[in-house]
């Protein structure tokens, strides 16, 4: 009769630290997972092998996210500029003025429904070869330049600060082993790198954004407002003073939940390929070869892409609100003075339903998703 080791003599070993020699009782022998309760094969030299593998260094996670995230920045830069100029109150306006020059037939069937569809995916491909043709490619990579200089600490921190997150409130927790930890942890640890990832590069992700929009906020579109990202921030603080530099910050906040949803579905897809490997690793008389590494990386750049199209699609218009409450000001009120149209959260959300409604929290939702699905698959992938 095959015997199993409990989870309970388990633990009492691991209490007493000692460790008893495995029975010879032949290869009927199994083990059962503390884990999930299931019966797994006797381990083999390929099993023990893949599961010596040493921890990351606490530096590599952050090495890892700052290479990743200049790498996706750099390729995505085209659909960052437009997902932003789409998210604005100026480039709204004029697809509200284009599409009430060209109405589609009033119908409620599925047909008309995928005709808008690619109504809004051709009008993201025209507003894209307009910047190319009126600006120059040079446009395409406007705030590239901040972006870099963001992106290196902003995903740097927020893997290194996940990590080491994770791991800490794990062993607070008492889980022993990082696989045990729970969605409730991940969900933690990614709500702390994503307020402190937040808080740290906020300043930069506003000059990024308007230089963005620079071309929007000029007179007739001849005008640059901003030479550089230099002269960006010393505007910036001359009119709204140092506190200008952190507009958005709460918008950036309520974005955690994006980024914390993201970082719960990749961990559970992640472990669910894991347990996969395993299996083949604990199969002795199992092939292994380079495909299986090659399915494996492949599986977590997919997990990646899945878990940020979800995460980013239901927490969209915090992306919207972002950007209207980074913009230059808009609003002038005489005496050389202007005000910002959009001041706060509330108000900002407010206004845009008021005077856009559903669409207008939606605006650019597919040029994002274009950037940030690939952005995250690169990312992870490295």
């Amino acid at each position: 009769m095959p015997l199993s080791a409990t989870p309970h003599a388990s633990s009492a070993q691991a209490q007493l630290g000692t460790r008893e020699p495995p029975m010879n009782i032949g290869n009927d022998y199994v083990i059962q997972s503390r884990e999930t309760g299931e019966v797994v094969p006797p381990p083999t030299e390929k099993s023990i092998r893949g599961a010596d593998k040493p921890e990351p260094k606490p530096f590599a996670h952050f090495i890892a996210g700052g290479i990743g995230g200049m790498t996706a920045a750099t390729l995505t830069s085209p659909l960052d500029v437009l997902k932003t100029r789409l998210q604005s109150d100026f480039y709204q306006a004029q697809l509200r003025s284009l599409r009430a020059s060209h109405p589609l037939p009033p119908s409620s069937s599925i047909t008309s429904a995928a005709r808008t569809a690619l109504m809004h995916f051709g009008e993201t491909l025209q507003i894209l070869r307009s910047i190319h043709v009126h600006e120059g490619w040079r446009a395409l990579f406007k705030g590239l330049g901040p972006n870099l200089i963001g992106v290196v600490p902003a995903r740097a921190i927020n893997f290194s600060v996940y990590g080491n997150g994770k791991r800490i409130i794990g062993e607070y927790a008492g889980y022993r082993d990082a696989g045990e930890t729970t969605a409730g942890v991940h969900l933690t640890a990614a709500a702390i790198a994503g307020m402190a990832t937040g808080t740290a590069t906020n300043p930069i992700w506003l000059v990024k954004t308007r230089l963005q929009l620079d071309k929007s906020n000029a007179e007739n579109g001849e005008w640059r407002q901003y030479k550089n990202s230099w002269d960006c921030i010393k505007q910036t603080v001359r009119h709204e003073g140092v506190r200008g530099l952190y507009k958005g910050l709460s918008a950036s906040y309520l974005g955690v939940t994006e980024s914390s949803l993201q970082w719960v579905m990749y961990e559970q897809m992640k472990r669910v390929l894991a347990r996969r490997q395993m299996a083949k690793l604990a199969d002795s008389s199992y092939p292994y070869t380079f495909w299986d590494d090659a399915e494996l990386w492949g599986g977590r750049v997919v997990s990646a892409g899945m878990a940020k199209l979800f995460a980013a699609a239901v927490t969209y218009p915090h992306e919207v609100v972002r950007t209207r409450l980074r913009q230059a000001p808009t609003v002038s009120v005489g005496d050389g003075k202007i005000e910002m149209k959009y001041t706060g959260l509330v108000q900002c959300f407010k206004t845009v339903w008021k005077e856009e409604g559903m669409a207008g929290l939606y605006g650019g939702l597919t040029p994002h998703l274009l950037r940030v699905v690939p952005s995250a698959a690169i990312m992870f992938g490295m």
